[in-house]
């Protein structure tokens, strides 16, 4: 976490208004013509005596840059006088271009109406695409050098005299400027690996083994993961195109004349094939598309070179601009396959606020076509998907500057340095300190972390005032021993509490841990463990009834969790717990649904397994992060009571699943699907039947029932549902005096039904409110998200039991998120 800590602090770091020399030459500006001043797409241009070249967009914009040597500039359209223009190698510049028309005696053209030359060589695209997706080999394999850049952007000189850039002037000799955006950045952080991915269609396996990884400033795995290929890999040729989790529509889907209209702008023969260049724009600049254009080959139909760049007003959050540049080669008869992949995304909440630039360059060579590895070969090595061999960061300055497929640029072989000198600042511990403080709830002193500061203060009507204080290991103590501890103090009860855990990774990766945990304190039942617990501040704030349904609870657990592979998880545990009446609890609910006795006391056996298919994980140096899954995630729990161990009062069995999925409709949004089911064998008091999970709170919880009590409804056999449908703004950025909120529509309903058995119903008294399921019960919402990019307010409404007591028939609802 240290490590990663500092890496994010790196990001948040500095800027100004100077510029070091560097082998790139940087262009940018506008096109305009002489006399109506209107911008000029489509125009020409191109470093004298080079390959390397664009066109202007449809507002006259261009930007270009080269490595190469070169010092002029060369501006062409037909119909305008050429333009060649001196310019400054290894630096940047913005110039702007007024062209004049030029006389040309033309014979008579004659021009009749007919479909456009472009939807002929787009239906080709098309046609063929199959045919021309990597993707379709039965397995190809290649080498791949990755750089990943990153820069903070929007700078000025406010900005660079702050007092914490005090100790940090040095950085500011390093600031360049963006050929794309004409925005000032510094670079803060840099990463270079080499790797050999394989990949099989049948059945389908990827795999990435990184043998060479040069970070700036960053020794954990977990980043040099993240840094690797596969999580940044681009298929034009998809209907959909994936940014930052919301579809975006490709110009060769099969919508494609619904969205986009295209420009047929040159042919030329390229590399040996007659080739056509084609412009695309959206129909719509509201829509997820992009504006861009690329060359193609006659016959093949096969795309040669890419360029494509999100819309302006393309309702994604964070992301002021995207940019990406490929270009493909022929390594076999017929099969194209990328040579170079640059993306660049400018990632800022405000056009005016400091934010940074992510770079990504790829280069993919030595391929070999359809000579599968065997199934063993993705099987036996590791568990994961992107193996780090143990040699890959301890690469020689010498290995780099033999394989690296790209020679470094003077400013970037300064950044790992310069990241270097700002760890070496006695400060910057300080600001990680504090960062890390904020990010994770703990305050580090070493080998020991202090908090959550969430849960330092709180309040409730059966503790009054509550206290707590935490600590736990870091990693420094220990990678593979976590320990932690907590008491607390309620000045109404008079009651001190505690918990422990302590937990002991056997192996690391694929995890095989053994542990065990000790708690003596009150807790909330029939709360989802997705809401706020009610010793945290954030619970007090928020509630909306008095919190007094609360219950004392003593309870032990071992437990023993293996992870077989990436995707598929057990845990086995054995759990003994006392459970007592407090609050509301002691005084409204009868005595006789403990049986004559103070407490109920169990001991349980359960098994827990997780399995989702296909899912990519971050390893970090305590736990890992998933990165989720296009398959449905499968949870069971088994769980078996049995009487007389320890003192335990009942015998049963019961079991719960849940399955969760999430799927995109393309320009429709995202919905998310959660289903549950569970059943419970035995005759037993109501705290350990099913408590349908209620919110007496005003935050919005996606896994609750936000209109429905706790205690409102108790079963012992049920099935539940809740679909969330995510619009992404498809009719509020279409209405003129919204669409610039970037506000998106959400609504969500869930359900549940089951039923009590007769037994359980006859045992014991229920609490007073507690009304049976005979019918299913529903509630439905409907809101905004999006708001200031980070607040969702929701409207709910309850469909069913609108006659119980002391319940809401309608409520609003907020929630806090991020997202793109």
């Amino acid at each position: 976490m240290k490590t990663t800590i500092k890496f994010i602090f790196i990001l948040i770091l500095i800027s100004n208004s100077f510029n070091l020399f560097s082998q790139v030459t940087k262009i940018r500006g506008t096109i305009i013509e002489a006399g109506t001043n209107e911008a000029l797409p489509f125009v020409n241009i191109n470093f004298k005596g080079t390959t390397v070249g664009c066109i202007s967009d449809f507002d006259g914009n261009y930007s270009i840059e080269t490595r190469e040597k070169v010092d002029t500039l060369v501006i062409s359209y037909i119909g305008y006088k050429t333009i060649k223009k001196k310019i400054n190698i290894g630096s940047y510049q913005k110039l702007d271009f007024t062209l004049e028309t030029e006389s040309i005696a033309l014979d008579e053209v004659t021009i009749t109406p007919g479909e456009n030359p472009a939807y002929r060589i787009i239906r080709n695209i098309i046609k063929n695409k199959e045919k021309n997706n990597p993707d379709r080999l039965n397995s190809y394999q290649y080498e791949v050098y990755n750089k990943m850049q990153i820069d903070i952007n929007n700078l000025d000189d406010g900005f660079k005299n702050k007092r914490v850039f005090k100790h940090f002037q040095f950085v500011f000799d390093y600031v360049d400027t963006s050929s794309i955006s004409g925005k000032e950045y510094l670079p803060i952080f840099i990463s270079e690996n080499i790797s050999d991915y394989y990949y099989t269609k049948n059945p389908k396996h990827e795999k990435e083994i990184i043998k060479a990884s040069n970070i700036s400033g960053i020794e954990n795995e977990s980043v040099t993961q993240f840094t690797g290929n596969m999580f940044q890999k681009t298929n034009i040729y998809k209907n959909k195109i994936d940014v930052f989790g919301k579809a975006f529509i490709s110009p060769f889907s099969p919508f494609w004349k619904m969205y986009y209209k295209y420009y047929l702008l040159d042919s030329a023969n390229v590399n040996g094939h007659w080739s056509y260049q084609i412009s695309f724009r959206p129909r719509s600049k509201t829509e997820p598309t992009f504006s861009g254009d690329f060359w193609v080959t006659d016959t093949t139909w096969a795309l040669q070179e890419v360029n494509i760049k999100i819309t302006k007003d393309a309702n994604i959050n964070l992301i002021q601009d995207m940019v990406v540049h490929q270009k493909y080669i022929e390594v076999e008869p017929n099969v194209w396959m990328l040579k170079k992949d640059k993306l660049v995304v400018d990632f800022n909440i405000a056009k005016k606020t400091q934010g940074f630039f992510g770079r990504k360059t790829t280069i993919y060579d030595k391929y070999i076509i359809n000579k599968p590895k065997d199934e063993e070969f993705f099987k036996s090595t590791s568990a994961q998907t992107i193996i780090v061999t143990d040699s890959a960061r301890n690469k020689s300055k010498e290995f780099w500057d033999k394989e690296r497929k790209e020679e470094l640029t003077d400013q970037e072989k300064g950044i790992y340095a310069m990241v270097d000198t700002i760890q070496k600042v006695p400060i910057f511990r300080t600001y990680v300190d504090i960062i890390t403080t904020l990010m994770t709830g703990y305050y580090n002193i070493g080998k020991i972390e202090i908090g959550p500061y969430s849960k330092i203060y709180s309040y409730n009507t059966v503790e009054g005032h509550r206290f707590r204080l935490g600590l736990r290991t870091s990693t420094d103590f220990s990678e593979k021993l976590f320990m932690e501890v907590y008491g607390a103090y309620g000045t109404l009860d008079l009651t001190y509490k505690f918990g422990a855990e302590i937990k002991y990774f056997i192996i690391k990766n694929p995890e095989f841990y053994i542990g065990a945990t000790s708690k003596f304190d009150v807790e909330q039942l029939g709360a989802s463990n997705n809401s706020y617990p009610t010793d945290n501040v954030f619970h007090f704030v928020l509630k909306r009834t008095s919190t007094d349904k609360l219950n004392f609870l003593k309870e032990g657990t071992v437990y023993i969790g293996k992870e077989w592979f990436d995707g598929l998880s057990n845990k086995l545990n054995f759990i003994h717990r006392i459970i007592a009446p407090i609050g509301k609890n002691q005084e409204n609910i009868p005595i006789d649904y403990l049986m004559g006795k103070e407490t109920i006391t169990t001991s349980e056996i359960g098994l827990k397994t997780r399995f989702a298919f296909n899912e990519k994980f971050i390893y970090g140096k305590r736990s890992k992060s998933s990165l989720g899954t296009k398959y449905p995630i499968i949870n069971l729990y088994l769980g078996l009571g049995i009487k007389d161990v320890f003192s335990s009062d009942y015998d049963y069995q019961k079991i719960n699943i849940s399955i969760s999925n999430h799927f995109s409709l393309s320009v429709l949004g995202k919905t998310y699907i959660y289903i549950e089911g569970g059943k419970i064998w035995g005759t037993l008091p109501f705290p350990l039947l099913q408590l349908q999970k209620g919110n007496e709170t005003y935050w919005y919880d996606d896994y609750s029932f936000n209109l429905m009590n706790y205690y409102e409804f108790i079963t012992d056999q049920y099935v539940s549902a809740m679909v969330t449908h995510h619009f992404q703004g498809i009719v509020l950025n279409k209405i003129p005096l919204l669409k610039k909120l970037k506000w998106r529509e959400v609504v969500m309903g869930k359900g549940v039904m089951g039923n009590i058995s007769q037994a359980n119903k006859n045992f014991a008294a229920f609490p007073a409110g507690t009304t049976e399921l005979v019918k299913p019960y529903f509630e439905a919402s409907a809101g905004i998200e999006n708001i200031f990019q980070i607040l969702r307010v929701d409207a709910v409404w309850r469909l069913s039991y609108l006659n119980n007591p002391n319940i809401d028939k309608f409520g609003v609802r907020i929630k806090l998120q991020i997202q793109f």
